[in-house]
Formats: structure tokens, C-alpha cells, sequence
């Protein structure tokens, strides 16, 4: 697939099925042409949004303790489940199985993934797996929450009882992020989150007078797209905001997995859970917005989110690097009220793209 071969009017029906809401009535691949246009574009979007998570568990030093079992559940084109493995490496993960409720999509992400990855067990997850009480090493979940009916998330459920590593990545919306966060709570007594909260205490946003906020950051699209022909067309047929990626996400790590493979240091999730005097561990949700001498940032922390400010007096050079920062954003401060008077950078001074304030529709 290529930009001179795509079929544009399959995307225009895609984009409307998502945009509608009409996506979550059933399969909606007719064609492998559907799958392999919706790969190649859409998919690639959510493709970029898992690279964005697992940069940043490479930035924890994080990788599963075991991955013998991949299972993507919903896979569509498997793009998710192949970014895992890249992720991982294929010599360390014997299987990689593949759910979905449309065969057309299990035939292409199977033929993606065994073309990937002519070594690895790549095969449809059979009705025995999907009812039995085995572990699943890694569970994979992507772009599923706004599709699901009361079977499917009622299957998920008893899924993700048996799943002893789970990476989940969903888009950045308003309404999909807070019902991630939803999600969050109910599998805090199996689970311990090892990103993106910097702690483990019920989550700040749904706190009374917070219904507005909602838990997302920025993915960072690959140098040279924005001056990519094809995907300027794409973006500007789909109405897509080319410069940024909004998603949300979980990784979390069953307890039991913890208790004999304990996570790195570097893991902020696994630091205290109260902050230690006055400092605490942070993250930025969203974007800082910057204003002349100061930035807001909103904020959590284990004592809850927070819109903050930091003057330019402050932190001269971290105020700087705020103004394009990518990357997970977490920081080691303290505040005084709603001021953060003292900052480290988490892990070292961010890097610096250009970025954007815009949330654009998501993919």
C-alpha cells in the first residue's frame, strides 16, 4: 500500500463510521482494502500513539517480567499487537494471539504479524483461550472503549482477571480518557499502575469539581510528516490535526507479579505513594499553557491534580523547555499553594519539538 494506490473514498466511509458512532454497531471491514487503507493511515496514527507509550517505558527501564503470551484483543489490523512485540522483541515472545469480532480483520493482522515475524507464533486466539483460565502474559488492548456493548466489556472483564501485564492505549478524548480512568479503579486491588500515574492512590480527576479535566497527553508524529504530500492530503480530507496525537493510557502490572519481580527504581508508580516532606513526585497532564513570566500546568500528584504555576524565576531552563516539550512530562517539585516553587526534571531535561495546543479529532 501506497499513497498512489490508497482509496480515499474507503477512509471518507471509515472516518464517518468512527465520527458517527456507528463503528460500535459491529465489524465494519468489508474488504481487505478497507484493512489494508485504514493501516496504512488511521492505523499508523495509533501506531505512532503506542510509540510514544513505549518510548516512555524504555524511559522507566520498564519491560514485562514475562511475555510467553501476547494476546491483542480487538486487534482490527494488528497494528498495536506488532508494535508490542517490536517492543519487546519477537525472541522473547513465543505467541502472539490475535481477537477480534470481524474474520476479515483476523485474517490481515494474522498475515501482517507472521509476515512480521516469520519466527513467532502468530494465530487467532481460539474460543478454548479466550474461556480458559490460563495467564495471559500481556494483554493488549487499543481503541476498543467507544466500540464495546455489554458482552464485549463483560468478556474484557474476566480477560483482564487473568492478565498479568496490561497496555492499554485509547484517544485522548474527554469521554474515552475518563472512562479509561473508570476502568483504573476498578483494577486497583488486582493492579498497580506503572504509568502514566505518579502514584497509586484513587485517581484525582474524578475528585468532586474536576468533571471537566480528563487524562490525556500529546503523541509526537514522526519528522517529516507535517511536509508529507500524502499525509497532508490525509489530514486535511480527514479533518486531522497532523501535529499532534491525543491518547490516553495504562500499563499496569498484576501484584503478584510485582511481589517476585519487583520494577526498576526509575518507575515513578513505584515511588511512595505519600510524598516525602514537601517534595512530590508530578506529572503534566495535557499541555502547559504558557503565559508572559509564568506557565499553568495542570497537574497530578499523589495529593490530587491541580491547575499549578510556575513562574520563569522559578526554573528558568525547565520554563524554557516547557514551551516545546514532548515526552512524558513528570517532575519531581514542591508547591506552595498553587505555585511550584522548586522543580527537577524526572528524567533529565525534556526534549524539545515543536507541539501544539489543538486537540484534534481523534484517530
Amino acid at each position: 500500500m501506497d499513497w498512489a494506490s490508497l482509496d480515499w473514498e474507503v477512509l471518507d466511509n471509515l472516518r464517518e463510521k468512527f465520527l458517527s458512532g456507528s463503528a460500535a454497531e459491529g465489524p465494519y471491514w468489508h474488504t481487505i482494502t478497507d484493512l489494508e487503507c485504514y493501516d496504512f493511515t488511521f492505523g499508523e496514527r495509533i501506531g505512532w500513539k503506542w510509540d510514544a507509550v513505549l518510548s516512555e517505558l524504555k524511559l522507566h527501564g520498564w519491560t514485562p517480567p514475562r511475555a510467553a503470551i501476547i494476546l491483542d484483543w480487538g486487534c482490527g489490523s494488528g497494528v498495536a499487537g506488532r508494535r508490542v512485540v517490536d517492543f519487546i522483541g519477537a525472541a522473547d515472545s513465543p505467541r502472539l494471539l490475535l481477537h477480534d469480532h470481524s474474520n476479515l480483520a483476523l485474517d490481515f493482522a494474522e498475515h501482517r504479524g507472521r509476515a512480521a515475524y516469520p519466527h513467532l507464533l502468530v494465530e487467532r486466539a481460539s474460543t478454548r483461550f479466550l474461556r480458559c483460565t490460563e495467564p495471559i502474559d500481556v494483554l493488549v488492548i487499543s481503541h476498543v472503549l467507544n466500540e464495546l456493548n455489554e458482552i464485549a466489556r463483560a468478556e474484557l472483564a474476566e480477560l483482564l482477571t487473568r492478565a498479568q501485564t496490561v497496555l492499554w492505549v485509547e484517544p485522548g478524548t474527554h469521554e474515552v480518557s475518563r472512562l479509561l480512568g473508570t476502568w483504573r479503579e476498578k483494577l486497583k486491588p488486582r493492579f498497580r499502575a506503572i504509568a502514566p500515574c505518579p502514584h497509586q492512590d484513587a485517581c484525582g480527576i474524578f475528585a468532586a469539581g474536576n468533571e471537566r479535566h480528563w487524562c490525556h497527553f500529546f503523541a509526537t508524529p514522526p519528522h517529516g510528516v507535517q511536509a508529507d504530500s500524502g499525509w497532508v492530503r490525509f489530514g486535511q480530507r480527514a479533518g486531522i490535526d497532523l501535529r499532534s496525537l491525543p491518547y490516553s493510557f495504562l500499563v499496569l502490572e498484576a501484584r503478584a507479579a510485582l511481589a517476585t519481580t519487583p520494577p526498576p527504581e526509575q518507575s515513578p508508580a513505584e515511588q511512595p505513594a505519600r510524598p516525602t516532606g514537601a517534595s512530590q513526585l508530578a506529572r503534566i497532564i495535557g499541555e502547559p499553557r504558557h503565559y508572559k513570566g509564568y506557565v499553568k500546568m495542570f497537574a497530578c500528584a499523589p495529593d490530587g491534580v491541580a491547575d499549578l504555576m510556575l513562574q520563569i524565576r522559578e526554573a528558568p531552563q525547565i520554563f524554557k523547555a516547557l514551551k516545546r516539550a514532548d515526552g512524558p512530562l513528570i517532575y519531581r517539585w514542591t508547591r506552595q499553594a498553587d505555585r511550584v516553587v522548586a522543580v527537577t526534571p524526572y528524567f533529565g531535561q525534556p526534549p524539545t519539538t515543536e507541539s501544539t495546543d489543538t486537540e484534534p479529532p481523534a484517530a
